[in-house]
């Protein structure tokens, strides 16, 4: 919504910016599981926007949260271990295994290789319970559509007949959580995203308003093929300041 592979949409940090200015609070929430909240703020910043690292909401900080004091098999990318100090990382006898994101890296490969796909079976035979940082099919990318760690989610709840726990969106307890953290009512809180399932479904089940931008992982088929209805649909976030003053 903000950005794609670093790419800045246009006008996206002036929208930020003048929506600090109108008076709204922020809350940045995130399905990003390649990097610490302390990375992605350092980049959100370089490319302009202006926010603190406490506004930024991640998964893996859900997950700490979560999982804390509970010994647990992370398949996860190693920059994130950083916002998982609360919980026991181990290699076996896990009470929790947890699956992260996939990324455009070699490091990918490793960690959803057979062998700890193999691993994270047999603990949750063992009796371990699942958990996800999200299962998105894809996700957007400068160069396109890319697979994304849901499919890996989706093969070890078929195989060990049990269901994942999602930690991010689309889940009711990530939106509370951000919510909470705004001191706001959720009818009176939007949440501004391009993907409607994660973003639109998952806040509208909360109670949000929601608002779906045609840019970075939008389609246009996308709002003939949910059921999910936002309250309004935007060109892009750079839209959105003017758009709140008019309808407010």
């Amino acid at each position: 919504m903000l950005h794609v592979s670093g790419e800045v949409i246009r006008g996206a940090p002036q929208a930020v910016g003048q929506l600090r200015e109108n008076g709204h609070r922020l809350r940045f929430v995130t399905n990003n599981t390649t990097h610490s909240r302390r990375s992605l703020a350092v980049d959100l910043r370089r490319l302009g926007f202006e926010l603190e690292d406490k506004e930024l909401q991640t998964t893996a900080l859900a997950a700490a949260h979560e999982l804390a004091g509970r010994r647990v098999l992370a398949l996860t990318m190693a920059a994130v271990l950083e916002d998982l100090d609360a919980v026991e990382l181990v290699g076996e006898d896990a009470d929790a295994v947890l699956l992260g994101g996939a990324a455009e890296t070699e490091e990918t490969n490793r960690v959803f290789s057979y062998m700890n796909l193999a691993r994270a079976f047999a603990e949750l035979e063992a009796g371990a319970e699942l958990y996800c940082l999200h299962r998105n099919r894809w996700w957007q990318t400068s160069r396109g559509p890319l697979l994304d760690s849901g499919c890996f989610v989706a093969g070890l709840e078929y195989a060990s007949d049990v269901e994942a726990t999602v930690l991010g969106k689309p889940s009711t307890a990530y939106f509370a959580a951000a919510v909470e953290a705004l001191d706001a009512e959720p009818g009176l809180t939007w949440m501004v995203g391009d993907d409607i399932d994660a973003d639109v479904a998952g806040a509208r089940r909360f109670g949000l308003r929601t608002a779906l931008v045609r840019t970075g992982k939008f389609r246009p088929d996308d709002l003939d093929r949910s059921a999910a209805e936002p309250d309004v649909v935007l060109s892009s976030v750079a839209d959105l300041p003017r758009w709140l003053e008019e309808m407010l």
